[in-house]
C-alpha cells in the first residue's frame, strides 16, 4: 500500500551548474503531473513524465527542475543584434501604419528581455541524462516516503477493519432475537390498552410474521461479511488499490443503511452508527491511498 502523499529531493553538478530536482504530491483521483523546467528544456517534460509514471499513478505531482549557481546567474546577456532588428521591425510596421514610432524605456526592456540569453547554458542533449537521472534519484526517496506513509495507513485500516467485523457480528447475534422482542412489546402494549389477546391468535401471528419478514438482514450480512473480507483482501494486495476500496467501502455503506432501516431495534441502531462513523473515517484515509 502507498500513500499518495510523498517528497522528494536529489542534487547534481552539471557544467558548473547545481541542479536541483523537487518532488512532491498530494492526493488526487487521477494522476495530475505537472513538471517546472527551465524553458531551454522543455523538451524534456516527456521523459520525465515517463519516468514519474513508473512511481506513481495517481496523485497530484510536482516535479521542479531547478538549475542555479554563479555561472547561470552573472553570465546571462542580451543578445543586442536581435533586439536592434526587432526595433527596426517594429519601426517599419509603425511607418506602415501610420502611426508616430517613439520607442520608451518600458519597451526597450521588454524588447531587451525577449532577446535575453545565457551563455553556456547546458543544451538539452548533454543536460538530458544527467536530468533524468536525478529525476530518478528524486523519485526512489519520493516512493520510500509513500511507502512509508502507506504502512502508517495500513496499520490503521486493520484495526478500523476489525472494528467493523466486531459491530457487523454484534448486529448478526442480535438480528434473531428482534422478532420476539417485538412480539414481547407487542404484547405489551395491548395488555396496557387493555386488550386481552390469546398468544395464538392469527392476527398476532400475523403481525409477528411480516414484522420478522421486514427486519430480516441476512442477505445483508451475509454481503457486508464478503465486502469486509474483499476489503482485507485488498489492503494487502500490491499495485493501485485506492479507487477499488472507494468503490467497496460504498457498498460497504449501502449494506450498513439497509440493515439500519430495516432492523427496528436499539442495539441494532447503536451498533449501525458506529459501523458508519467507522466507515466515515476509513473513507477520509482512503483517498490518500494509491
Amino acid at each position: 500500500m502507498k500513500s499518495m502523499t510523498g517528497y522528494g529531493r536529489a542534487t547534481a553538478a552539471l557544467e558548473g551548474f547545481s541542479l536541483t530536482v523537487q518532488i512532491s504530491s498530494v492526493n488526487r483521483k487521477t494522476l495530475d503531473l505537472m513538471v517546472g523546467l527551465p524553458d531551454e528544456w522543455e523538451s524534456l517534460e516527456a521523459p520525465i513524465g515517463e519516468i514519474v509514471r513508473r512511481y506513481a499513478s495517481r496523485g497530484k505531482v510536482h516535479v521542479d527542475v531547478e538549475v542555479t549557481g554563479e555561472k547561470f546567474s552573472t553570465e546571462a546577456s542580451w543578445d543586442e543584434a536581435a533586439a536592434e532588428a526587432t526595433l527596426e521591425r517594429l519601426q517599419v510596421f509603425s511607418v506602415r501604419q501610420g502611426l508616430d514610432f517613439r520607442p520608451t524605456t518600458d519597451l526597450l526592456w521588454q524588447v531587451l528581455n525577449a532577446q535575453r540569453r545565457t551563455k553556456d547554458f547546458p543544451t538539452t542533449e548533454l543536460a538530458q541524462p544527467i536530468v533524468l537521472e536525478t529525476v530518478e534519484c528524486a523519485l526512489r526517496e519520493f516512493a520510500a516516503m509513500r511507502a512509508r506513509e502507506g504502512e502508517s495507513l495500513f496499520v490503521d485500516f486493520i484495526r478500523r477493519a476489525e472494528i467493523l467485523h466486531r459491530h457487523v457480528e454484534l448486529v448478526a447475534a442480535r438480528a434473531p432475537q428482534v422478532p420476539s422482542a417485538y412480539r414481547e412489546q407487542l404484547l405489551k402494549r395491548l395488555r396496557e390498552a387493555g386488550l386481552e389477546i390469546d398468544l395464538n391468535d392469527e392476527r398476532v401471528l400475523r403481525e409477528i410474521a411480516l414484522f420478522a419478514d421486514r427486519c430480516d438482514v441476512t442477505e445483508e450480512l451475509t454481503r457486508l461479511r464478503s465486502h469486509l473480507d474483499q476489503f482485507g483482501s485488498l489492503l494487502r494486495a500490491e499495485g493501485e488499490i485506492g479507487r477499488k476500496t472507494e468503490f467497496l467501502l460504498q457498498e460497504i455503506g449501502r449494506e450498513v443503511n439497509t440493515i439500519g432501516a430495516k432492523a427496528n431495534d436499539l442495539t441494532v441502531a447503536r451498533a449501525v452508527i458506529e459501523l458508519k462513523n467507522e466507515l466515515e473515517r476509513i473513507r477520509e484515509q482512503i483517498a490518500n491511498v494509491e
